[in-house]
């Protein structure tokens, strides 16, 4: 049976075969910066942002993969490519990218006369869970503020996307124990609302788009698009700090990134926002983003959960 190909230190390899050693400072140390991108109709999105904003992260990092942005997009595009085929024509990819710093000499022992000492580069794809997303497309997520704070931009600038995220993985695990559907949306350190685990968060206030601001939450390219289609639609957009009664009195309240681009939330520690629905807002950017990709973003998500769960 054909597999999925993966891009590993500088080789297109099968699946079954990529394999990342114990001592690589991804591992050892959490040391990673990544990105990840979606298809649509399967032809990657916005996939130059992505691509730009990993490679300012790799400049933070000092990383140096040997490879121009133009010519590791054509190898991006190459695994995407050949990947796709082994979808069904109505699926889509996640296409994930991470760079570690290699791996750690100390760490090896017997094996350290064979470490690599120069970035370890991966790509991989997976299809789009879309059952995962399907019920909270139509009823909009619950959002749970955990005692977990987020990092301080002082110890991470959060331009970056990186791995390193225990603070999410245990703000997560609060959420849940309040609602095993919940995910975490933290606070920074002086009470206001930064983001999700995996997802920017804006509210809507007198009709404006109300975003935090950047200080300490990632510039995330999904939410670049709603600002984007914000403009188009002539709806008002703020980025201004705002703290948890805000965000429980909003209008409507949607969360957005790469994988399934927009979704409404509809309850924050169990009281509703709004009127408890998907709200007109997010109707209308549902609608407009549809329209620039050329696909019903809110009924591929359905339809594709029915095919995958039957």
């Amino acid at each position: 049976m054909k597999q999925p190909l993966v891009y590993l230190k500088g080789k297109m390899v099968p699946q079954s075969e990529a394999h990342i050693a114990i001592f690589d400072f991804g591992i050892v140390l959490g040391a990673t910066v990544t990105e990840m991108a979606r298809t649509f109709r399967h032809e990657l999105f916005r996939l130059d942002e992505h691509v730009a904003r990993l490679y300012r992260s790799m400049k933070m990092m000092r990383f140096n993969i040997g490879l121009t942005p133009a010519e590791f997009i054509s190898i991006l595009e190459e695994l995407v490519a050949n990947n796709t085929r082994l979808l069904p024509s109505e699926g889509e990819l996640g296409l994930v990218i991470f760079v570690t710093p290699g791996e750690n000499a100390m760490y090896a022992g017997a094996a350290g006369g064979s470490v690599r000492g120069t970035p370890t580069v991966c790509a991989h794809t997976f299809p789009l869970p879309f059952e995962l997303w399907a019920d909270k497309m139509r009823r909009g997520c619950h959002l749970v503020i955990p005692s977990t704070r987020h990092v301080p931009p002082q110890c991470y600038d959060p331009n970056m996307k990186y791995r390193s995220r225990m603070h999410f993985y245990l703000a997560d695990q609060e959420a849940r124990l309040v609602d095993p559907n919940a995910s975490a949306l933290l606070l920074d350190l002086a009470g206001n609302v930064t983001e999700t685990s995996g997802a920017n968060f804006l509210i809507v206030e007198n009709g404006t788009i109300v975003s935090p601001t950047l200080r300490n939450t990632l510039p995330g390219v999904s939410r670049q698009m709603v600002l984007d289609l914000a403009a188009k639609l002539n709806i008002p957009v703020a980025v201004r700090e705002f703290q948890p009664f805000s965000a429980i009195n909003a209008e409507e309240a949607m969360t957005t990134t790469t994988p399934y681009c927009l979704m409404p939330v509809t309850k924050i520690n169990g009281l509703p926002i709004g009127d408890g629905q998907p709200g007109p807002i997010v109707h209308q950017l549902w609608a407009a983003w549809s329209e620039e990709v050329g696909v019903d973003l809110r009924q591929q998500i359905l339809d594709g959960a029915t095919r995958r769960m039957a």
